[in-house]
Order: structure tokens, then C-alpha cells, then sequence
């Protein structure tokens, strides 16, 4: 997988330099997700770049401005249980929440994997950590992600697959899967993967995907991990991270009352259907707080067309909220959602190093889109649950 800030423009011209062939066009997926829709005329060439490199390759499977790269794959059928996937990005490891080995690589890397097919990664250790109980209403796999950031520091978990299991896990929707393997890259993991079960062959189905591999694609029983953790998912409170990093997380009411001038739900990390569902849950009968901006900018096409049939869209615009197109916008600091110096933002995207989002200055903190919603009708840092019959 490429998509437009790190695709053809970069590895095109590599490509030329070596008057190399790809190996296999069927097996390339190309998105434009970061630059889309443009900003400016740079942003705009760099996506007509796109578009006619993708044509004179030849490339079956481009994604033009229809989501976000991590959704696009699964969303579209890309992706089933024992693949092993590369993608020309750090969050490439969402897929993981299939049963697929995905991993995030450099563009030197993915040239390499067009030309031949291969790549060389050296088998990583393996951590097992398992969830107990089950999750209480308003905590998601984004605090969940969240929690483990916090705990693990980053060294242990380096050049790691983490693996989660335990009865949590099993009762979790493919949404807040698909977030918790998102967050690799700020676990410091090479990847993250969760068996495959009845939940992810339902999901498969509806993508367009049959598998009757599932039963392959398990932990064997014997299997060696080099460090085993267990948490408890029935005692998580929701989490919020304060500026600057993901490890700054902890429970939200540690940070109860920080004003915020910006709610922002979006990117790859929190924008699925289900993270829009959460947020209208919140808002429902609610008004965004005066001086706040609530935006929503969802994750793919096929999201926005479905949450507007839903009434999610309804809901969360009657409250005050938004619409943002498709992208990843605000949460890369390349299009609307932006902060300015001296804001503070609350999101549910991954990141908050200091000029993510915007201005070096600038504040962000993270949390679900529950706890995104929360802040957004009350103006600060506040507990969900409060909200939720």
C-alpha cells in the first residue's frame, strides 16, 4: 500500500532510476488520503501527480480522495487473516485487527517491494497481552490503546508484535479492533495482531471477503512470547492523554476541567463508523458549548454515506458539529481541523507531539470519541459516562 505523500512522487522517481518494472500490479494498492482534498497548488499537484502515475502504471486498485488508507484496506477487501501486507505508512498495522501480519515500512522499502515482491524483516518477538472481563460502557479500544501506552514504555515493546487475546478481546466490534492495532507505532510495536474469530469472519463477509482459514491463523498452544501481561478491561476508566505524547495517558479524571477550544474527531485512528456512532450517542439532544469548534471529519466515503443513512450525521450536525470531507486533514496538520498558536484541542487521532495539529504551540490532548464528544458539548476535559444512559 502507498498513498499520495510518500507514494508516487517519492518512489516514482526511484523507480525510474532503475528502469525497473512492478512485480505484480494486482497486489499494489495506492490511496490519496493525505493531500485530499487540496489545500493549495501544491497539494493539488501532488495528487495530479498521483493520478497520472497510477495510469501510466497501470494500477487496478487506486483509492482517489475515498478514505483514509488504514480503512481503505480492510473497508475494501484487501485484507483476510495470514496475508502478509506492507504499507508505505506507521499505521499501517491497523490491519492486524483481521489476523493479517501488516506492517509499516520506508519508501526505500516499498520500492524495493514493488520491483521484486520481497522484502527482508527479522522475525520479532512476540508479546501477549490479554484482556479480562469486558469493557464498561463509554471505555473503548481507544482507551484501551491508550492504557497500554501509559504502561508500556516504549523500548519494551521495540521491534515487537504485541498480541492480544482474552474474553475482552473476543467481545470487542471490529471498530474498536481496528483502533487498538492502529496505535502501534505510538506502543513503539512492529506490529500488532488479534486471532481471528466469528466477529472478524462476519466483518469479512459484509467487505466482500470469504475465508475459511480462521481456524489456521491461531496462536499454537506451545507458542513462546517473551513477556505476558494481563489487564483487566472491566476496571479501565476512560483515558486522556496530555500534551506531548500518547504515554502521557490516564484516567480522565486526572485532567477534569481543562478547557479545549477544538474537538476533533478524525483520522484513520477515530473516525470509523462506530467512532461516529459513539460521538452521537454524546451529543444527542445536546448543543456544542459556545466557543467551541466540534468537527467530524469521517474516515471514508462509504462511512459519511453510511452515517448519513443512519441518522449519525443528523445528529451529530443538529448538535453543532461540522462536516469535514474525508482525509486525513487535521490529525497530519495538512488541512482543515488545523490549531492555531496557543490552542487547545481534543482528539481522537493518535498523535500529539507538539506541531502535529497544527501550531508548535498548540495544545492536544487525546481520548475516545466519546470523551471527544463530552468535551465538545460541555467546552472542557469531562467524563463521558456522565452523558451515556
Amino acid at each position: 500500500m502507498m498513498h499520495d505523500l510518500q507514494g508516487p512522487r517519492i518512489v516514482g522517481p526511484m523507480l525510474e532510476r532503475l528502469g525497473a518494472p512492478i512485480w505484480d500490479v494486482n497486489r499494489v494498492v495506492v490511496v490519496s488520503d493525505h493531500n485530499a482534498p487540496a489545500i493549495d497548488a501544491d497539494s493539488a499537484a501532488i495528487l495530479d501527480l498521483t493520478r497520472k502515475w497510477v495510469k501510466a502504471k497501470g494500477l487496478p486498485h487506486f483509492y482517489d480522495m475515498q478514505g483514509i488508507c488504514h480503512t481503505i484496506l480492510p473497508e475494501r477487501g484487501h485484507l483476510k487473516p495470514g496475508m502478509f501486507v506492507v504499507g508505505g505508512d506507521s499505521h499501517s498495522p491497523t490491519g492486524g485487527a483481521v489476523g493479517a501480519f501488516v506492517i509499516g515500512i520506508g519508501s526505500t522499502e516499498v520500492c524495493g517491494v514493488l520491483v521484486t515482491g520481497e522484502i527482508w524483516v527479522r522475525v520479532p518477538q512476540s508479546i501477549l497481552v490479554t484482556w479480562n472481563g469486558e469493557l464498561p460502557a463509554g471505555v473503548t479500544g481507544k482507551d484501551m490503546a491508550l492504557k497500554m501506552c501509559a504502561t508500556l514504555p516504549m523500548r519494551a515493546c521495540d521491534y515487537r508484535v504485541i498480541e492480544h487475546a482474552g474474553t475482552a478481546i473476543r467481545k470487542m466490534s471490529m471498530g474498536n479492533r481496528f483502533t487498538l492495532c492502529n496505535m502501534s507505532p505510538e506502543m513503539g510495536a512492529k506490529t500488532q495482531i488479534i486471532a481471528p474469530d466469528e466477529t472478524t469472519v462476519e466483518y469479512l463477509k459484509q467487505v466482500g471477503v470469504e475465508t475459511a482459514e480462521v481456524n489456521a491463523w491461531q496462536s499454537d498452544p506451545d507458542a513462546t512470547y517473551e513477556r505476558r501481561l494481563e489487564f483487566d478491561a472491566g476496571a479501565l476508566n476512560p483515558q486522556v492523554a496530555a500534551p506531548h505524547s500518547p504515554a502521557n495517558a490516564s484516567d480522565v479524571a486526572n485532567h477534569a476541567g481543562v478547557k479545549v477550544d477544538q474537538a476533533y474527531i478524525g483520522a484513520c485512528t477515530g473516525a470509523k463508523l462506530s467512532d461516529l456512532q459513539m460521538a452521537a450517542e454524546i451529543v444527542r439532544g445536546r448543543r456544542v458549548a459556545d466557543g467551541v469548534r466540534f468537527l467530524i471529519a469521517p474516515a471514508s466515503q462509504r462511512i459519511t454515506a453510511e452515517a448519513a443513512r443512519d441518522g449519525t450525521l443528523a445528529t451529530l450536525t443538529e448538535a453543532g458539529a461540522i462536516l469535514l470531507p474525508t482525509g486525513c486533514g487535521g490529525c497530519a496538520g495538512m488541512g482543515a481541523g488545523t490549531v492555531a498558536a496557543g490552542e487547545v484541542c481534543i482528539s481522537s487521532t493518535a498523535r500529539n507531539y507538539q506541531g502535529r495539529m497544527g501550531d508548535y504551540s498548540a495544545k492536544v490532548y487525546l481520548g475516545s470519541p466519546y470523551t471527544v464528544a463530552a468535551a465538545a458539548v460541555t467546552g472542557h476535559v469531562v467524563d463521558p459516562r456522565e452523558f451515556l444512559s
